[in-house]
């Protein structure tokens, strides 16, 4: 498992996010970061003068990340730990990530999570969401009853234009699983 993770760190995550539309320049936001297997290829991918923000609740995750980051010597991440309020200006972002985490809420706080990611993204910003768990996949949690198209009206009810919508192979957890991506387009 660790060999994939590393392969995923050194290239292949930097090669899936600037498919997914992450460019040079970027400010993200990686809501959920974990340990920063989006984290610490987006930073490759935005570059020196750019920054990414590793947001997550868990503070065992994010110190791991810091450790990671630190051997690594990328010095454009920033860390927050919080659950779901995002401490950043409103229309600041060009992108946010939200991978592998929207099933751990209900429809009433995934909305919420929606209206604050509207809000410190900029206008055009992209939002780009890993809806692992979903109805056509497993194993299920919070999203069980919940399929694609759902999932894209639901999304698209909080100020968001659906762009496209594709299947990728793409880290989850500690290994290479095929997953849709949902690209959306702040309103």
């Amino acid at each position: 498992m660790k060999i994939e993770i590393s392969k995923w760190l050194e290239k292949d995550g930097e090669n899936f996010l600037r498919g997914v539309g992450i460019e040079s320049g970027h400010l993200v936001l990686d809501f959920g970061s974990g340990e920063g297997h989006y984290t610490i290829p987006a930073a490759k991918v935005v570059g020196s003068k750019a920054k990414v923000y590793a947001l997550d609740k868990d503070k065992g995750a994010l110190d791991r990340l810091k450790k990671t980051v630190e051997q690594s010597n990328i010095t454009n991440i920033d860390f927050i730990e919080e659950n779901s309020k995002i401490p950043l200006k409103n229309d600041f972002l060009d992108a946010v990530l939200c991978y592998d985490v929207i099933h751990y809420e209900g429809k009433k706080k995934r909305s919420a999570l929606y209206n604050e990611i509207r809000r410190v993204l900029k206008k055009g910003g992209l939002l780009s969401v890993y809806p692992k768990h979903h109805q056509e996949d497993s194993p299920l949690m919070e999203l069980a009853n919940v399929d694609l198209e759902s999932l894209v009206d639901e999304i698209e009810k909080s100020g968001f234009k659906l762009e496209d919508k594709f299947s990728r192979t793409l880290l989850h957890d500690e290994y290479y699983n095929k997953g849709f991506i949902l690209n959306f387009r702040r309103c």
